[in-house]
């Protein structure tokens, strides 16, 4: 199922228009407009917050929009300057949302995300992530996913605030209620099409479609087709011309069979290691796209955790993903593009007996990334520079270089710490004896043998209501042969070190 997301930027030519300015830029309050030429008519291209305020509109006729405000500012339309920084934003999220990147002049980006989502979390998160990134730089931008590039671009712009994800199948009801100048048209067709009643997109999907060809031309039909999902629309993607790639072109006959294109991309790798080698680089994202017969690209796309030029590693990696290509009639073009590289030296192993080589678990981070995701999905557990036991264990990525702390080892530590310590029933001796009976989550556990208390301080440098706080820890084992880590607040004798209340804290396998 394709998906393929929108990315709107509202004010991105004006933006880039004060920006260039610098100091000299006008206050951001003062409405601006890009005005422009479509044939020989003078019409808004663009559009700040402030002129949209006042009713100012992209599509707007020049004389219209300065008749509304007096204190307009109106500048000419840099479009050849607005593309060139959308191909630096379309690189940009080339190497960090997709390999399948096209900029969407004049104020956007698409982005075929197919199979790439995953990698963020899911959709919503990958779209959350695409916004938050861009608004870190003062770029406001609003996005949408959909199973077609019409309709993301429809509700990009009209419907997200900031995101919208709709369903390949729903895509077109959501098009519905939406006006005729979300379909891509030219300013004529829109006003053709208010002129004999078609103002929203619902109504021409329901009319008659000879005569809208017939009045309008072929482009009314066409377009509603793409953003309905029922025509084909591909994306060009953006390519960087200092990246090291690979290609290779199946002519006359297209190839579609799993087996020929696994084939094919053992072949690219070794080419594509050898130009590494060639400039001492090694690979941390490598982008593998199949251009099929009917203009649609497929792709996959792997990451590792430190820079690679292993020809089977790499081969396995991409290999592995080439169940989820769709070939459909066949593919005639493969390219390999290493999109994210870092310089790789070689270094010699050790070659005596005595010597102990260094284990490198890298290869199985990066098969179990590329499948479940380099998100927050993968991590090992490291020791925190804490004695309370939440505290003391933190989450790291895979390849973090080890701690030099390390958990105490005169007091065993549970297997499974529960993410917050729940309440029990305890009945027990104070001030340093161990429950005799407790229940928890309902059920009353008669405790067998116990040992503490292993007492833990508050960490008063950290919050100041711990400065007397402390808690008595007890490992505990019930007559039905569980063991149980539980603590109680306080030392049982004075009150400021806590409230004798009893918590569950973590299980022993």
């Amino acid at each position: 199922m394709r998906r393929v997301v929108s990315l709107y930027l509202p004010t991105w030519p004006t933006d880039r228009w004060r920006r260039r300015l610098g100091k000299d830029a006008p206050p951001a309050e003062a409405p601006v407009v890009l005005i422009g030429r479509s044939g020989s008519k003078r019409l808004v291209l663009a559009a700040n917050d402030a002129a949209r305020g006042l009713g100012i509109y992209p599509g707007a006729a020049a004389a219209r929009a300065q008749a509304v405000a007096a204190e307009l500012i109106i500048q000419d339309a840099d479009l050849e300057g607005d593309r060139e920084g959308l191909e630096k934003l379309a690189l940009w999220a080339l190497k960090t949302f997709s390999p399948i990147v096209a900029p969407d002049p004049p104020d956007g980006l698409v982005i075929d995300a197919t199979g790439a989502a995953h990698l963020k979390g899911g959709e919503a998160a990958y779209l959350k992530d695409l916004v938050r990134r861009l608004a870190e730089v003062d770029v406001a931008a609003r996005a949408a996913m959909s199973g077609s590039w019409g309709s993301a671009h429809a509700l990009a712009r009209y419907v997200a605030n900031p995101t919208i994800i709709a369903d390949s199948a729903d895509s077109g009801r959501a098009m519905a209620h939406l006006p005729t100048r979300a379909l891509r048209l030219p300013y004529e067709t829109i006003d053709g099409l208010s002129k004999v009643g078609f103002d929203i997109v619902g109504e021409l999907e329901a009319s008659a479609r000879a005569p809208l060809v017939h009045r309008f031309g072929p482009e009314v039909i066409r377009r509603l087709d793409q953003a309905y999902g029922r025509s084909a629309e591909p994306i060009e993607p953006v390519e960087a011309p200092e990246l090291v790639q690979v290609r290779r072109a199946f002519a006359p006959e297209p190839i579609g069979a799993p087996e020929t294109l696994a084939r094919y991309t053992i072949k690219l790798v070794e080419a594509l290691c050898a130009a590494l080698e060639d400039r001492g680089l090694g690979v941390r994202i490598a982008d593998l796209r199949f251009y099929r017969v009917d203009n649609r690209i497929e792709a996959v796309r792997v990451a590792t955790a430190k820079p690679i030029r292993d020809l089977k590693r790499l081969s396995r990696l991409l290999c592995d993903k080439i169940e989820t290509i769709d070939p459909g009639f066949g593919v005639e073009q493969m390219v390999l593009a290493a999109i994210a590289t870092e310089p790789l030296v070689w270094k010699p192993q050790a070659n005596d007996l005595t010597t102990t080589a260094a284990p490198d678990v890298s290869d199985l981070i990066d098969t179990l990334a590329n499948r479940l995701g380099r998100s927050g999905r993968l991590y090992r557990l490291d020791p925190g520079d804490s004695f309370v036991p939440e505290r003391s264990v933190r989450m790291v990525t895979p390849s973090a270089p080890a701690s030099e702390l390390a958990w105490p080892l005169n007091w065993p530590r549970p297997t499974r710490l529960l993410a917050k310590p729940e309440p029990v029933t305890a009945m027990a001796l104070l001030p340093d004896q161990p429950p005799t009976a407790f229940t928890w989550r309902g059920q009353r556990r008669r405790v067998l043998r116990a040992d503490g208390p292993e007492r833990v301080h508050g960490e008063w440098w950290r919050q100041p209501g711990e400065l007397w706080a402390c808690r008595d820890y007890f490992q505990l084992e019930t007559d039905s042969g569980e063991r149980f880590w539980v603590f109680r607040r306080g030392d049982g004798e004075w009150a400021p070190s806590g409230d004798l209340s009893w918590y569950m804290h973590g299980l022993f396998g």
